[in-house]
């Protein structure tokens, strides 16, 4: 019997379908989905019904999916469209964790923005040394018009705002040496490269949250 599980992102759905021993993997635009007819296992994310008993709170499903894969002591960080949070463990056991929805200034939505205004395609950008200094989405995206309109170009100034989101995701898991990266910006070479300036950044894909709902369900049918 197929299981289907599902991080219903704000711009992406990601989907993991398990058969056996057979894993399927699948990522589309949530804007391309009818999410209120898809049948599905367990479910988490923004735009997805929160049905008691199908439904997983996004951090619990973080701190499964990486758990699965990551070593004793980690801290492994989600960057979506529009939140950031993290998960701590320490000697196999939950330790910290933190979530920020509120802020835009750290989240994806703002560079797919930035990337279709200007007609940027991500693997263009290229790591600077330079960052914008962001404390708010609405400033971030001044800085970068100021700069544009001085005569920057338009790849820099969107790769010193990617620069300023990868200092203030370091920031926010409270600087660590070593980093695991959950979601779209795994993708992102700008963004890596540029965190990795300040700790050992390992990517671990698009998939943490739904093999974390996939965990979590095992883990129901034992108990």
């Amino acid at each position: 019997m197929e299981k289907i599980y599902i991080d219903a992102g704000t711009t992406r759905v990601k989907i993991l379908k398990v058969n056996g021993e057979k894993k399927d993997y699948s990522v589309s635009l949530t804007r391309d989905i009818n999410l209120a007819d898809l049948k599905y296992t367990k479910a988490t994310g923004h735009s997805i019904e929160k049905k008691e008993g199908i439904y997983e709170n996004e951090v619990v499903a973080l701190a499964w999916g990486a758990k699965k894969y990551l070593e004793d002591n980690f801290i492994a960080l989600d960057l979506g469209s529009r939140d950031i949070k993290y998960v701590e463990f320490q000697n196999n056991k939950f330790k910290d964790m933190d979530w920020n929805t509120t802020c835009a200034s750290a989240t994806g939505a703002t560079v797919e923005m930035l990337l279709k205004f200007y007609d940027i395609n991500p693997d263009e950008l290229k790591y600077t040394n330079e960052k914008y200094s962001i404390t708010c989405g609405i400033f971030g995206l001044e800085k970068i018009m100021d700069d544009v309109a001085k005569g920057v170009n338009s790849k820099t100034a969107v790769a010193k705002f990617v620069h300023g989101i990868a200092f203030n995701a370091y920031n926010f898991a409270k600087r660590p040496k070593k980093l695991f990266i959950s979601g779209g910006f795994c993708e992102n070479k700008c963004f890596i490269e540029s965190l990795s300036q300040y700790t050992e950044v390992i990517p671990i894909g698009r998939f943490a949250l739904v093999e974390g709902l996939y965990e979590i369900d095992k883990l129901n049918k034992l108990n």
